[in-house]
Formats: structure tokens, C-alpha cells, sequence
């Protein structure tokens, strides 16, 4: 029982609160229970959390599952006085993330014979978490058609009406506390999605079967999620606008692990920050802890230096990369070139375009007029023209064209920036508009400048299949090295995320569009979008081995994934370049050879928590841990020892080059008995000597784990990074981790 004594100085700093004008704000508060304290019912421990709150009015989230606290509204002074109370270890600000068809026969998937033939290779039986904006129930790629009911051990519950439920989206929760009011208290508010993005992700992962996709009538086919059989359960942490809460993203992560999921698919982040301070982090440690494998998106900042985001060793995180479909725009010029560009909303296709005058939108001179911002176009005359305007971050497509469009355009052409290389992406914009890559634009303004008259076309000639490179490394997807965990390689994989398909809640495209009949599906670009294509393939990793752990299932996907693009030349990225494992990870995830890997690598939860104490306090890995955490005592494990897929070495200016690194693994026999693993190093660089002990690896026996030592040693070079791989390869399989090495 709480005295009022206990309350007192609560309420004398709510009253100085009110004075000062000290603001609530909502915290993460991390708390810890005294040694060996067993919590009978959750009502037990919510009752304790209230205990460090001024009134019951406070609380805005009770975690679990995966974290052990809270979240609260409290004023700086308020938390203050709490963090002298007996059990407070941590708390940090709330802060707001952002979300970071074709695509199964691209990975080698047959959604027609999973139509017909609904076996574990679909997902039958797994339970996909979905922490996103929300979900539009009644689109078919949530039909439960043929659909068994939900496993026994499934514990959520549906907040749409009964009829909006069924055996494919066995769940649906709301957590937006804006939305459900303090504590919950408020009626369950159904999680409709407003936005869109959650409904493309869950149909992505494990939507069902819908023939006649299309968007605006290109990519036509039929849609399909990576793991059709799944089961869905969504988890709307995400505003109208796309903000979601960190608190509340806690909250979806809780639920779902709470409620049963398998696997979790988690399109969204926030800024880098040590791993006790990120609540996705202490988030997703809880659920795998609970054999629970989440995937998460890379981050679409790139191509900049390590710019990738989610980078706990626990969850794979995802890059992006390209498909071989094209939504065809054609630019042509006045001088007969023309350039292959990109767009999804294309009237009058195959139709011979007229030419217009064409216009730069830098060239005004006016201060980033070349962006066709609000505003920025005021004063030019575009008037029955098609506009050359820059892409950039700050600005979307759909809005450069509004702008053009009400400035008087008839048509915008949107170039790259040199950073976006060649990539193009394919969008429903307001006019007739084509994006084309930077080389094209350059081309463009060139011609702009050779003449006084300038003219140019846009015409359409639909969807193009068959292109390349595919898969290559899109601009925006975020690049390594980890600042968080420099010993390992991040992103860990890649996967489709430009120019997907699926589900959608509502029409796309401008007013003047044409409404055709069906569902309604979109086409959008990011490592959102990539990310639940791997969620979707651990489903089916996960059905077809049900024992195996979070990282026995992320390292087959790792070790089998493939470095070669669909003409068998190295994946390259925006430049045309050979792309990095700061890009890549280990490479193209490929769905056949990740189900049957013949080796993984596998981490306890422990290891991971011998690794964090080699990087934080004890109280500090407490937070993530959830229980009390001593390192003086625990086995401390550094990030060369961590058992992790890929290798990651990183040699100071002061390291004496005669002695080498040597990097401990350990490997699981997870295919044939008895079979035999020699080494092979592909190290193509003189600047480092590697060398691997033993060089052979027999195994006698199923789970049989055998243990090695990879060495090494730094040559004279000027190079600061050299990339390769030590591939151990059997009568059937080749695993395959890649080895990077990094110099001060």
C-alpha cells in the first residue's frame, strides 16, 4: 500500500511544478524489482509502477514482456525525485521515429503453387508481428480464404469488429497513446491505418494471394506476401503523419511478444544511440530473449558512411536494394536524345507525347528553385512547360509536381543529385512527370544551355520487366560501419525495398486518374520495404524448423545470401560501382539455400549479454537485460568472440603487425550426417593474410558443433578497408561469412 507520507513530496513538487511551469513530458522509465521478487499477475507489477508515480493519471504504458518499467507524463522535477527512489535504474525522453507482386518470383518463390499447395514452405503456422501505422482489414491480401485458425498458444486479441478479424489477421491493437488516451483508459480505438505504410508491410510479409494487382494498371500480376500462409498480427505504433512514439513503440513490441508472435517486422528507427539508451534496442533484446526473430530496416539516409540505424547484433538489420522491374517514363529532347526515366502515373501510354517548351527551375537564380518547393516557383514562368526540377530529401516527389502543376506546368522532369547515382523510382505524381537519373539530368540542363529554344517530351510504355543490374544497392539505403557495434558488420542483409508492390488502403495517383475496379495496391521504395520481405522469409525459415533460435535463423539467411547480381557480376550500387559490405551485408537474401544452410552460426541471449558487458556498466546492461546484471562476474565476451555470421576486424595505428587477430566461431551442423567442411579464403587484397584453423571440419552427428580460429594479419598497405570471405564449403552447401578488415 502507497502512504500518503510516501506521496508528499509528489505533491509539494507538483505544486512547484505548476509555479515554475515545469511541463510534463512523457519519459521511459526503467525500473528494477529487488533480487529474487516474483510478480504473481501483471496487475501485481502495474501496481508496483504506479508506485513510483505521483497519481494514477500518469501512466502511459506498462511494460511486460520485454522491458522492465514504464512508460509516464512527469515534469523534470518529478522524475528527479523518482530517480532516488529504491528500484529506479534508468529513464530517456520519449522521442518520435520515423518508418524507414513481382517480388516473390524475384526470389525464387512460386505464389501460384502456394495457392494451390499450402505447405510449411509458405509459413503455415507462424505468427507475424507487425509494429507499424496499422492495417486496412478488409483489402483481400488479409482474406483468410483456406486459412486455418490461429495456433493454441495465441494470446492477442482483435480490436476491429468481429467481422474485421479472421484467421489471416488473427490480431490488431492500437498503441498510439495519443489515440487510446492515458493508461489506456479510453475505448479501444480500432487501428485503422491512415497512412498506408503498415497495410503495404503486412501484405508484403505474409498477405494473402490476390491475382490482378496493379497500381494506376502497371506491374500487373498477381500480388502474394513472402509467407502466404502466415498468420498476421498488427501492432499500430504510428500516427496519421507517420510519427511514432518510442513509448508507444515499446508498448507494440511488448504486446506482440505477449501475444504469441513468431517473428516480428519492424520498419521504422530512430537516431543511433548506445543500446540501454534505445528502447527498440532493450525492445527487441526482450523478444528474442523469448525466441522471437525480428527484422528491422537499415534506414534510408544513405549513401553516406554509417548512416545505418537498428544496430543491435540481436535483430538482422536490412538494406535495399533494386528489382529488375521498371515503370518506363521516356524524356526526349529537342536534339533527338532521349533518356529512360521512371513513373507510376502515366496518361495516355503508348500514346507519341507532344513536346513543350522545358524550363529549368534553377535557373531563376532564386535560392533553391532548382527543389520546386511551395513557394519556390513563384515569379517563373513555367507556364505551359515541363519543369526540370532537382529530387531531394526535404521534398517529395508528389509535391514538387503539385508545385509544378499549380505554377502552370504541364510536365516535371525530377533528376537526380549526383549522391542518387543511377537509380530511379517509380511514383504516382500529380502530372505527367518521368525521374531520371543524374547523368540524364546533366545531359538535360546541358541541352537547356545550348540553345534558346529548348523543347522536350514525356511519353509511357508501361511495366518493363527483365532490367539491369538487378539486385543493386539503391541510394538511400544507409551504409555501415556501425557506430554502435563497430565489431560487426552492419546492415547484415539485403532484400527488395525500391518499386514494391502490395496492399494499400485507398486510391494513388492524382484526382484526373483513372478509378479502376478492384482492390486498391501501391508501389513505394525503402529498407520499409525490404524489411518485411526478410521478416517474411524467417516465417518460412521458422515453419519449416520450428526449434531453431532468432540467430540460428538469421545466420542461415546471412551465410547463404548471395554477393552476385541475376547476371552472376558483383551487386553494385547507385554509382555502377562494385558495392561494399557497408552496403550489402552479406549480400541478396535467397530464400531456397537460407531454408537448408548446412552450418549455422547460433548466440544464446547470455552471449549477447557477456558481449554488452564488454561494452557498458552493470546497471546499464541491466536495463537492456531486464534482471539485475553483475559484469564483474559474468564471462565477458568481446565483439571478435561473439559468434556472429559475418567477421569484422579493426587494426589501430598502434598494433604491432607481426601478431595477428584472432577471431573465435563456432558452427552447428544443421544439414547432412556425416559430412565434411573445408575451408576456402577469398581474400583478394594484399594488405591483410588470413588464415583459418582447422581447415576442415568433420561432422558425425546432427546439431554436432565444432569450434574454429580465423587469424589475421596486417601486410604493409595504404588501404583503410579490405573486404573478402571465408566460405566453408561441403558436397552441397557453401556458407559463406564475409570478412572485413579496417585500418586506423
Amino acid at each position: 500500500m502507497i502512504s500518503l507520507l510516501s506521496l508528499l513530496p509528489f505533491l509539494l513538487l507538483a505544486i512547484a511544478a505548476e509555479a515554475t511551469g515545469d511541463e510534463l513530458s512523457t519519459f521511459i522509465v526503467h525500473v528494477q524489482a529487488e533480487e529474487n521478487h516474483v510478480f504473481g499477475t501483471a496487475d501485481d507489477r502495474k501496481a508496483w509502477y504506479h508506485s513510483f508515480l505521483p497519481d494514477h493519471g500518469r501512466l502511459v504504458h506498462a511494460y511486460h514482456h520485454v522491458a522492465s518499467g514504464f512508460a509516464a507524463r512527469l515534469t523534470r522535477s518529478e522524475l528527479e525525485a523518482m530517480s532516488a527512489m529504491p528500484g529506479f535504474l534508468s529513464a530517456t525522453s520519449d522521442r518520435t521515429y520515423t518508418m524507414s507482386t513481382h517480388t516473390p518470383e524475384f526470389l525464387g518463390l512460386d505464389v501460384e503453387q502456394g495457392r494451390r499447395n499450402y505447405t510449411s514452405e509458405f509459413g503455415a503456422g507462424v505468427i507475424v508481428g507487425v509494429i507499424d501505422t496499422g492495417i486496412f482489414p478488409d483489402h483481400p491480401s488479409f482474406s483468410d480464404d483456406g486459412m486455418p485458425p490461429p495456433p493454441a498458444k495465441w494470446k492477442g486479441r482483435c480490436d476491429f469488429n468481429r467481422t474485421s478479424c479472421n484467421n489471416k489477421l488473427i490480431g490488431a491493437r492500437n498503441f498510439v497513446a495519443t489515440l487510446n488516451g492515458p493508461n489506456g483508459t479510453s475505448a479501444r480505438v480500432p487501428p485503422v491505418d491512415d497512412f498506408g505504410h503498415g497495410t503495404h508491410t503486412a501484405s508484403t510479409a505474409a498477405g494473402a494471394v490476390v491475382p490482378g494487382a496493379n497500381v494506376l494498371g502497371h506491374a500487373l500480376g498477381t500480388a502474394a506476401g513472402i509467407a502466404a500462409r502466415a498468420h498476421i498480427a498488427m501492432y499500430k505504433v504510428c500516427d496519421l503523419n507517420g510519427g511514432c512514439e518510442a513509448s508507444d513503440i515499446l508498448a507494440g513490441v511488448d504486446a506482440a511478444v505477449g501475444d504469441g508472435c513468431d517473428v516480428i517486422s519492424m520498419s521504422l528507427g530512430g537516431p543511433s544511440v548506445p543500446f540501454h539508451l534505445d528502447p527498440i534496442a532493450i525492445g527487441t533484446f526482450g523478444a528474442i530473449e523469448k525466441g522471437i526473430f525480428v527484422s528491422m530496416a537499415a534506414g534510408n539516409s544513405g549513401p553516406g558512411e554509417s548512416t545505418v540505424i537498428n544496430e543491435a547484433p540481436w535483430m538482422l538489420t536490412v538494406a535495399a536494394s533494386t528489382m529488375d522491374r521498371s515503370i518506363r517514363s521516356i524524356v526526349q529532347l529537342g536534339n533527338g536524345a532521349y533518356f529512360h526515366g521512371e513513373s507510376l502515373y502515366q496518361p495516355n501510354a503508348g500514346v507519341p507525347s507532344a513536346f513543350y517548351p522545358l524550363v529549368s527551375a534553377g535557373a531563376s537564380g532564386k535560392p533553391l528553385a532548382e527543389f520546386c518547393g511551395n513557394g519556390l516557383l513563384d515569379g517563373v514562368d513555367v507556364k505551359g512547360k515541363i519543369v526540370l526540377c532537382e529530387l531531394t530529401r526535404n521534398i517529395s516527389a508528389m509535391n514538387q509536381g503539385q508545385v509544378v502543376l499549380s505554377a502552370g506546368g504541364v510536365g516535371m522532369i525530377l533528376a537526380n543529385q549526383f549522391a542518387q547515382g543511377y537509380d530511379t523510382l517509380a511514383q504516382a505524381n500529380a502530372l505527367p512527370a518521368s525521374s531520371v537519373d543524374y547523368f540524364a539530368g546533366a545531359a538535360i540542363k546541358s541541352y537547356l544551355n545550348s540553345t534558346v529554344n529548348p523543347v522536350a517530351s514525356i511519353g509511357f510504355s508501361g511495366t518493363v520487366l527483365g532490367t539491369s543490374p538487378a539486385p543493386s544497392i539503391v541510394f538511400f539505403s544507409s551504409r555501415g560501419p556501425s557506430r554502435q557495434g563497430p565489431g560487426f558488420l552492419k546492415p547484415d542483409i539485403t532484400g527488395p525495398g525500391v518499386n514494391v508492390l502490395a496492399a494499400w488502403p485507398f486510391q494513388v495517383g492524382p484526382p484526373s486518374a483513372p478509378v479502376l475496379p478492384g482492390p486498391t495496391f501501391n508501389i513505394i521504395s525503402g529498407t520499409s520495404m525490404s524489411t518485411p520481405h526478410l521478416v517474411g522469409i524467417a516465417a518460412l525459415i521458422k515453419s519449416k524448423h520450428p526449434d531453431w533460435s532468432p540467430a540460428a535463423i538469421k545466420s542461415a539467411m546471412m551465410t547463404t545470401a548471395d554477393i552476385t547480381d541475376r547476371s552472376g557480376n558483383p551487386i553494385l550500387n547507385e554509382q555502377r560501382m562494385a558495392a561494399n559490405f557497408f552496403a550489402t551485408g552479406t549480400g541478396h537474401v535467397l530464400w531456397v539455400k537460407a531454408a537448408d544452410p548446412g552450418l549455422v552460426y547460433d548466440i544464446t541471449p547470455e552471449d549477447y549479454i557477456g558481449y554488452l558487458c564488454g561494452m557498458y556498466t552493470s546497471q546499464q546492461v541491466s536495463v537492456v537485460a531486464r534482471r539485475r546484471i553483475d559484469c564483474l562476474t559474468t564471462v565477458v565476451i568481446s565483439d571478435r568472440l561473439l559468434n556472429y555470421p559475418s567477421i569484422s576486424v579493426a587494426f589501430p595505428a598502434s598494433w604491432n603487425s607481426t601478431a595477428p587477430v584472432v577471431v573465435g566461431r563456432k558452427v552447428k551442423n544443421v544439414g547432412e550426417v556425416p559430412s565434411v567442411y573445408y575451408a576456402a579464403i577469398d581474400m583478394p587484397s594484399s594488405a591483410v593474410s588470413v588464415d583459418v584453423y582447422p581447415r576442415e571440419l568433420e561432422f558425425i552427428e546432427a546439431n554436432q558443433e565444432m569450434i574454429f580460429s580465423v587469424y589475421v594479419w596486417p601486410r604493409q598497405s595504404g588501404a583503410r578497408v579490405v573486404q573478402g570471405a571465408l566460405r566453408w564449403v561441403s558436397e552441397k552447401h557453401t556458407v559463406r561469412s564475409p570478412i572485413s578488415v579496417t585500418f586506423a
